[in-house]
């Protein structure tokens, strides 16, 4: 819980309404994030370690730590799979 992310340099993102798209120039790949999700995002590449994520989410969702635990580990390693971000 205390990996910190960086975005690599051939990877863009923009907020589009609620939701952010992802796209790696790389394989010209896109990713999509709901509103959720963009917020994790968000607090990744701010720089924020996941628990500090965690805790950003827990502060705007109604949501138990296991839960939220649960899904910031799941995108970050997904996105980590999908080389979007890279451990500092």
């Amino acid at each position: 819980m205390s990996d910190r992310f960086a975005v690599p340099p051939d990877v863009m993102a923009r907020q589009v309404g609620e939701e952010t798209v992802i796209l790696d120039l790389a394989s010209g790949t896109y990713f999509g994030l709901d509103p959720v999700g963009a917020h994790m995002w968000q607090a990744m590449v701010e720089g924020k370690t996941l628990a500090q994520v965690c805790e950003r989410m827990l502060a705007m969702y109604d949501v138990s730590h296991s839960d939220i635990e649960r899904d910031v580990l799941a995108l970050g390693q997904s996105l980590l799979d999908r080389k979007l971000i890279a451990l500092l």
